[in-house]
């Protein structure tokens, strides 16, 4: 059983990336991030190309398994398509029944990021300090950006799955979120819960090319300006705040995160809602996602057993 409590964590870890990515604004890549796994995940990304392939040319199956870094692929993507299709209708479920302490466990998962990462990268000088402001607006505008509705055909999905697969893997920038300001959300949804084989086909071939692409530029980037990358998407987490803040007014028609609305306090969702805010549960689902940093703080220590 080599490494197999490393494989175990790792495992579970694509479970908590594929459960943030199904809910709009949480990003997967956040989870990455925070356990620990974002720069592997990336460098292993970038690592399928051509030299991979000419490595299965001339070396065999073996090698190019160890290039690609095969295990973690594998483990991880296992992880997040089983959430994707076990947790899909269970987070929606929650979104409709519980909405109020879903959010409010969100929002204590990305302060407690935004705390852990900060002590752990401190913002060295006024430049990283600017970038992280920067991140922070730039998140801030996406999440205040009006949804468009365009059409759910093929071709439309396919750069959709480009752009969503990218944001997916940036800390704080939710490619769920992307997909309901394109208003094609209700179309990846439905064909996950439907099994529509066609437009999951697509979504996927558009995301696949997309993150080749994009892999390589933030390798490059973290490896020439590692503390200001951090930066900026320390400033994404906080920006994102903004979409997951549990307690709105809602001013379009119609329920959900993606409409014109407004953050508002307890007390204020009480008067100008109506509705009971939760504190009490919001407040102990809040403190869940900030315990739930730490545990994946403590996962991403723990190295494995060479004796194993």
């Amino acid at each position: 059983m080599n490494n197999w409590r490393h494989h175990i964590m790792l495992f579970f870890k694509g479970l908590a990336m594929g459960a943030a990515d199904v809910v709009p604004g949480v990003s997967g890549g956040t989870i990455a991030f925070v356990s620990g796994i974002y720069t592997e995940l990336i460098n292993t990304i970038k690592s399928i190309n051509l030299q991979a392939f000419k490595i299965l040319r001339h070396q065999g199956i073996l090698a190019t398994w160890k290039h690609i870094n095969g295990t973690f692929i594998v483990v991880l993507l296992g992880g997040i398509l089983t959430s994707l299709f076990s947790l899909a209708r269970v987070m929606h479920y929650l979104l409709d029944t519980y909405p109020l302490p879903l959010w409010a466990f969100f929002t204590g998962l990305i302060v407690g990021s935004v705390i852990y990462l900060l002590r752990l990268h401190p913002l060295s000088g006024g430049l990283e300090k600017t970038f992280f402001v920067l991140g922070s607006v730039i998140a801030y505008g996406i999440s205040t950006a009006p949804p468009m509705v365009l059409e759910g055909n093929l071709i439309t999905m396919f750069f959709a799955g480009s752009i969503a697969l990218c944001a997916m893997i940036l800390p704080g920038i939710s490619g769920s979120f992307i997909l309901v300001l394109l208003g094609l959300y209700p179309v990846f949804i439905g064909a996950i819960a439907n099994l529509q084989l066609d437009i999951l086909v697509v979504f996927a071939s558009g995301g696949i090319i997309g993150l080749m692409l994009f892999s390589r530029l933030l390798s490059w980037l973290l490896a020439h300006f590692q503390g200001r990358v951090i930066a900026v998407m320390c400033g994404f987490l906080v920006g994102s705040l903004n979409v997951i803040w549990p307690w709105k007014q809602i001013f379009a028609a119609g329920q959900g995160i993606g409409q014109s609305s407004s953050n508002l306090l307890p007390h204020q969702f009480l008067s100008v809602v109506g509705q009971d805010p939760q504190t009490l549960i919001c407040l102990t689902t809040f403190f869940l996602g900030l315990a739930l940093v730490l545990l994946l703080e403590y996962a991403a220590k723990i190295k494995p057993d060479p004796a194993s």
